[in-house]
């Protein structure tokens, strides 16, 4: 049995189990892919690598904000909110996020962006997980 409590690998927050299975301590892990856990851009052996679905573990300092609005937008999103107070913005509408639990899901094509109004912890969810989008990178064609 891995306890991660009890026997943390030093340097990393993990270990691989076995092929099939990874533990993992998401405020670990999140730092070697920009909060990125699970997705299309973990190598394919690793049980982290998939086509179908992201997930991120994003941790916010008060006053963080999205560096662009993302646009282009070809994926369905759930963002829910650990700890703190989040707003996620879009053309027409702002959501404060201010509640554990909270969450907004916005579909495809549809723009925003997102400030921490405090320190902030958050979960997403993206599906499909689909190579070339990042901050300052143009989507890939349709």
């Amino acid at each position: 049995m891995t306890d991660l409590a009890t026997n943390p690998v030093p340097g990393r927050a993990a270990e691989p189990v076995t092929g099939a299975v990874y533990a993992g301590r998401a405020g670990v892990d999140a730092a070697g892919d920009k909060g990125w856990l699970l997705g299309h851009f973990k190598p394919p052996a690793d049980p982290r690598h998939s086509d179908d679905v992201e997930i991120k573990w994003g941790v916010h300092p008060p006053g963080e904000r999205r560096a662009e609005w993302a646009t282009g937008e070809r994926r369905t999103a759930l963002l829910v909110l650990i700890s703190g107070r989040f707003r996620v913005e879009f053309p027409d509408r702002t959501v404060r996020l201010t509640e554990q639990g909270d969450y907004v899901v916005w579909g495809r094509g549809v723009d925003h962006s997102w400030f921490a109004e405090q320190a902030s912890v958050v979960l997403t969810v993206r599906w499909p997980s689909i190579p070339g989008y990042a901050v300052g990178a143009a989507p890939p064609p349709a």
